[in-house]
């Protein structure tokens, strides 16, 4: 089963089940959520969120370096070369908007939720922003989804507490973490400290299942790592909630 959605790239990975909150300034973006702000309200006001794998999130606006002289790009490709299919990872995720405020100077105030899994077909550039026909992603739960889960969890808690320690901060209570293995895959994915391949990497995974097996070893690592470290970097302040667009 294949739908058309509006198709918006960043330079993060989003989960079924988190939220994503978004500053959007960029005309093509703009145009994108006057278009979802025709959608009645009582209908789901959907767009697909991909990661950029070879690319800009914010297209250039001004001329700058190398060349002092280069005429920026326009249109709603721009930043992502001559064909923006080979620009974005192939496997995103659909987001709901639940919230979009329009400010008095036209920039908007999205807040939106990731539901279901899609894996990129094609990506019409002819509009005023990219739209893109998706294959929507069943998700299987694999063997011992539920045991794998319970394991992570366990991890996910240790985890916790090395990097509150590592950071002089107290933790909060994690008595009201999920047990749905694959609510459980997704929040642990979101929450852990990783790069973006990585993260993506686990958005992809075949199953519930293969996924846990993935966050089991990466949590055992980072444990590992966090507990041999006087302090952690400072990545809070290249890694912030929103995105500029």
């Amino acid at each position: 089963m294949t739908v058309r959605l509006p198709l918006f790239p960043l330079n993060s990975v989003l989960f079924p089940g988190l939220v994503l909150p978004l500053n959007i300034f960029e005309e093509r973006y703009r145009a994108m959520m006057r278009e979802l702000l025709k959608t009645p309200e009582e209908e789901p006001r959907r767009f697909a969120v991909v990661t950029i794998r070879d690319g800009h999130e914010l297209a250039p606006s001004a001329p700058g370096m190398p060349d002092p002289a280069a005429v920026p790009e326009r249109g709603p490709a721009a930043g992502f070369g001559p064909d923006p299919l080979k620009a974005f990872h192939a496997v995103g995720c659909i987001a709901d908007a639940a919230t979009i405020r329009e400010r008095a100077d036209g920039t908007f105030e999205v807040l939106a939720t990731g539901t279901t899994r899609v894996r990129l077909v094609s990506v019409d550039a002819s509009g005023a922003f990219l739209s893109a026909e998706l294959e929507e992603l069943a998700e299987e739960p694999g063997d011992e989804a539920g045991a794998l889960a319970e394991g992570v969890l366990r991890a996910f808690r240790q985890y916790q507490k090395r990097l509150a320690g590592a950071r002089e901060r107290s933790l909060s209570a994690t008595a009201d973490l999920p047990d749905q293995p694959s609510v459980v895959s997704y929040l642990v994915a979101a929450a852990m400290m990783l790069d973006t391949p990585t993260k993506q990497r686990l958005l992809q995974a075949p199953d519930t299942a293969s996924r846990l097996r993935d966050e089991l070893r990466l949590l055992r690592a980072e444990s590992s790592i966090i507990r041999t470290l006087p302090s952690l970097p400072a990545s809070d302040l290249t890694r912030g909630p929103t995105s500029l667009n």
